[in-house]
């Protein structure tokens, strides 16, 4: 007969299992009725083959195993729920590998295999029990409590159906696990992923994104939920950027693949996730790396929830990530009896040690979870573990009220199991609660002969099917009850991730899916009263006021971010489609029209469209205003330039018989200042509307006023140059250095441009043209203008160009003349500056030549600014001794009463040579004469 284990006994009658190597352990906890149990307690690590376990889990391995040994000690102590039938378990680690949850739970079955051959065993309630791996416990479990990952409880459950071992999951959500022609003996507490993928969906839609990213693990879990939110997404009009699978085995290069994958889709900012929390932490670690942690906006499945694992120490790379959870509510019990658990000081507890209850004696892995969430060890010479600390970093991990739901289903359903089978007397009574007390009182509510050692999984199954109780969170959760696919109800916390005030993270609740009740009008009721009729609907509630957002490009942290393919096109742009419902706006050129939403047709040449581009109309031509700043500029230089040259050359024409103008070479002045005149007028007749008439100024102007200024610079340094190269060949008298000669030289040098601009005409004769402008982004426009290329243009100037050279080399050679030759330094400072100017002026108007009126622009202002240049430089000097200083003249001035000596010399000898010149001899400076010494 089987006998009331005391729950004190029941708490201490415990022990795990501990491989040859030390690292494959069991917990078994004895009971009357035997549950099963299958966590996560490591990570995977595919390295080591013969044991593939990485590093304990500290939410999704420890809590839920825990929270599985505190639903028993409370199930133990309760005494309406199995009295006088303690519960035992029988735990195991799957280290998140489904291979090895595989091997890990033909435990399971080989306990079921044992117990066929040990019908005669009298008490199963014997002292616990130790044993090496291959000679583990031969008591059956009734039921299993699991898989975490559903690749693992879709392994797991295919070799549990074989048995009818009954299993329920607390987490397992794959939509493959409710097929119950392959998973007959599957349930789960928690609601299939089609539920939260629709979650998802709702989500995306209510922050008004229509463009995502998604990133699936490799397995039923990831592979077929992110199927469902595709399938979803896709009817609602959710546009996919990319869909990444990462395989169940990556490195960290493969996620860093991953990351750069997803940033190809810039756009789409808002990722999905379905994967499980290890590869969250990795892919968030990822984003860490490349520099672009905040970039993206995490939607993630249950298996993130809200777990502290995959954001710790990197908690700005989650911020403002949404993560949904099955509608649970904290259990504060579990939480007070989880942070008061103290380890054990050595492997094996101590006699004293297994009578405290603070000390976790249960847990096999308890030690290396301390270890590792205070970041210290056990029996190190530093950082040590004292076993004192304090656990005050803990957050209760999302899932483990379902843990506890789960293995308060499966011990509900063991009750009404026993209450049908060995008390047989619920007919009899009204209430189960009455048929309890008439049982216990008989002493029937035990393990009786008809399901000794387990219960038939079958019969277990039916009332697991049909259980319904209010779960331990609250009255707020609902009953807990599975549906037909043994499936949970669908119900769902919405969580993001936030930094509150005083810099703390947390998970913040910001809404929940599930059933709704609505209401609508229903037939006419017999009365002649139109009824309400009542009906649920999964519907999301939502509260974007709660939610905060790490600000991204905007700043702040109120606005919803963008997640957004492609915005509808304004009027007047088409669709450049990159896929089915992905796009960017054109827009149609001003001189097309919009044919249809992908194409534009071009308006015949000199027309362009209307405001709707939806016609075509003509353009009509236009000509540059002088009050555009293209030609007011330069008019207003050119009308300032002629005013200052007209009195300039009135200057000379009054002091003319001064020493200055005479020593200047006087002719060749005047020459210069005709085609600085002249210079400043090409810009009336370049700017003018255009005719034939002004098309010909222009065609010879614009090169022939360059040519007269730059011949008679030419003829200047040429004859200053020959002059004292000469002095140091001897004293022979240069040749051709007289006024005459010197205007013969000149009047050769323009002749050549004059032959060439009448040639020019000749073989093109000038007329006007319309120049139709279409610049990006503004409205084309046409523009009358004189018929002549830009390389005609240019090649009329190559003359001038060759002068400004050869005037520019000679000035450099006669840069070290004597310092009383003062106007060879000028002339240098004029070739000097109207270089610079013209290799400013060429990239200018090379680099505008779509550009007409900028070009025109820029070439007139050139003209005006090599003018204005050889005025001031040439001229000024002259000026400004003719008119503030007209005493340093040796010549009369008008004005001058005191006649100047007749004949008067001065000798003054350069440094530089040996020859002496006569500074204020009339004769002397106006033929060029030399004196020897």
């Amino acid at each position: 007969m089987l006998t009331f284990l005391p729950f004190s006994l029941f708490f201490l009658s415990f022990s795990y299992s501990v491989s040859r190597d030390s690292k494959r352990k069991i917990v078994h906890i004895s009971g009357n009725l035997l549950l099963g149990g299958l966590f996560p307690m490591h990570e995977q690590d595919v390295s080591v083959r013969d044991y593939p376990c990485g590093d304990i889990k500290e939410e999704k391995g420890i809590q839920r195993m825990e929270a599985m040994l505190w639903a028993l000690d409370e199930i133990n102590a309760d005494p309406s729920i199995l009295p006088n039938i303690s519960l035992g378990a029988m735990i195991l680690d799957t280290c998140s590998n489904p291979s090895y949850a595989l091997e890990q739970s033909m435990e399971f079955v080989r306990a079921f295999m044992d117990s066929t051959k040990e019908k005669d065993q009298e008490n199963i309630n014997s002292s616990a029990i130790c044993d090496e791996e291959g000679a583990g416990p031969s008591q059956p479990v009734a039921g299993v409590i699991g898989a975490s990952f559903s690749g693992v409880s879709i392994m797991v459950a295919n070799i549990l159906k074989l048995f009818k071992i009954p299993q329920i999951s607390y987490a397992s959500t794959s939509l493959e696990l409710s097929d119950k022609s392959r998973f007959e003996y599957f349930s789960r507490v928690v609601p299939p992923d089609n539920f939260q993928a629709q979650a998802m969906v709702e989500i995306v839609k209510q922050l008004g994104w229509t463009y995502v990213s998604t990133v699936a693990a490799q397995g039923e879990y990831g592979e077929k939920g992110i199927s469902s939110f595709i399938q979803l997404a896709t009817k609602s009009g959710i546009c996919i950027g990319v869909s990444i699978t990462i395989n169940r085995n990556a490195d960290d290069e493969e996620f860093d693949k991953v990351v750069e994958t997803l940033l190809s889709k810039e756009k789409a900012k808002a990722v999905i996730l379905f994967v499980d929390e290890d590869k969250t932490r990795k892919l968030l670690s990822a984003t860490v790396k490349k520099g672009v942690a905040g970039k993206f906006f995490w939607i993630g499945s249950d298996s993130w929830g809200a777990k502290i694992h995959p954001v710790r120490d990197q908690e700005w790379a989650a911020e403002g990530a949404i993560t949904i959870l099955p509608k649970r509510a904290s259990i504060l019990g579990f939480d007070n009896y989880f942070q008061k658990l103290r380890p054990s000081n050595g492997e094996e507890c101590s006699k004293s040690e297994w009578n405290d209850k603070k000390v976790n004696c249960r847990n096999p892995w308890f030690r290396e979870f301390w270890a590792k969430h205070h970041r210290c060890q056990f029996g190190a010479s530093t950082d040590q573990c004292t076993g004192s600390e304090e656990i005050t970093r803990h957050q209760q991990e999302g899932l483990v009220p379902f843990v506890i739901d789960a293995v308060y289903a499966m011990a509900h359903s063991l009750h009404n199991l026993v209450l049908d089978v060995c008390c047989n007397n619920t007919m009899y009574y009204q209430t189960k609660e009455e048929a309890l007390k008439a049982c216990i009182s008989q002493g029937k509510f035990l393990v009786c002969d008809q399901i000794f050692p387990i219960p038939d999984g079958k019969l277990l199954l039916n009332h697991i099917r049909n259980v319904s109780f209010t779960s331990i969170q609250g009255s707020d959760i609902g009953d807990v009850k599975f549906n037909s696919d043994g499936d949970g109800l669908g119900r769902y916390s919405v969580y993001q991730y936030q930094q509150k005030k005083g810099g703390a993270w947390e998970y913040v609740w910001i809404g929940e899916f599930g059933e709704m009740e609505n209401y609508r009008w229903d037939k006419i009721n017999s009365s002649g009263v139109y009824g309400m009729e009542c009906y649920t609907t999964q519907e999301l509630y939502f509260e974007l006021e709660m939610s905060k957002w790490n600000g991204g490009e905007s700043g702040s942290v109120t606005k919803i971010p963008e997640s957004i393919c492609s915005k509808p096109c304004p009027m007047g742009q088409i669709k450049n489609f990159e896929n089915a419902c992905c796009w960017t706006c054109v827009a149609c050129r001003e001189d097309s029209i919009v044919a249809r939403e992908d194409l534009c047709k071009k308006c015949p040449h000199g027309y362009v469209s209307n405001y709707f581009k939806d016609m075509c109309i003509k353009i009509e031509p236009d000509t540059i205003s002088w009050l555009n700043p293209w030609a007011f500029f330069p008019l207003l230089l050119s009308t300032v330039g002629i005013i200052i040259t007209l009195e300039v050359v009135a200057v000379f024409i009054a002091y003319n018989k001064t020493s200055v103008i005479m020593a200047s070479g006087r002719e060749l002045c005047y020459v210069l200042l005709m085609g600085i005149l002249a210079s400043y007028m090409v810009p009336f007749f370049a700017l003018a509307r255009p005719s034939v008439f002004s098309c010909t100024i222009l065609r010879g102007g614009l090169g022939l006023c360059l040519c007269v200024c730059y011949s008679a610079i030419f003829t200047k340094t040429n004859r200053i140059s020959r002059i004292f190269s000469n002095t140091h060949k001897g004293a022979q008298k240069p040749k051709w250095i007289s006024p005459r000669s010197q205007l013969v030289i000149c009047s050769g040098l323009i002749s050549i441009q004059l032959l060439g601009v009448i040639v020019w005409i000749i073989v093109e004769p000038p007329d006007t043209q319309v120049i139709y402008m279409y610049p990006q982004g503004k409205h084309p426009s046409a523009l009358e203008t004189c018929g002549v290329s830009t390389f005609s243009m240019i090649m009329s100037l190559v003359y001038n160009m060759i002068l400004i050279i050869l005037c520019t080399v000679y000035a450099f050679k006669t840069r070290k003349i004597p310092s009383n030759f003062n106007e060879a330094k000028y002339i240098g400072f004029t070739m000097y500056s109207t270089c610079i100017v013209w290799l400013a002026f060429i990239p200018i108007f090379f680099g505008t030549n779509h550009d007409y009126q900028v070009q025109i622009s820029s070439l007139v202002m050139c003209v005006t600014v090599s003018a204005s240049v050889a005025l001031a430089l040439l001229f000024g000097p002259k000026m400004y001794l003719i008119m503030l200083h007209p005493e340093k003249c040796a010549r009369n001035y008008p004005g001058n009463k005191k006649a100047a000596a007749a004949k008067s010399l001065k000798f003054s000898k350069s440094r530089e040579s040996n020859i002496t010149f006569l500074d204020n001899s009339e004769d002397n400076m106006d033929t060029g004469k030399v004196a020897d010494k």
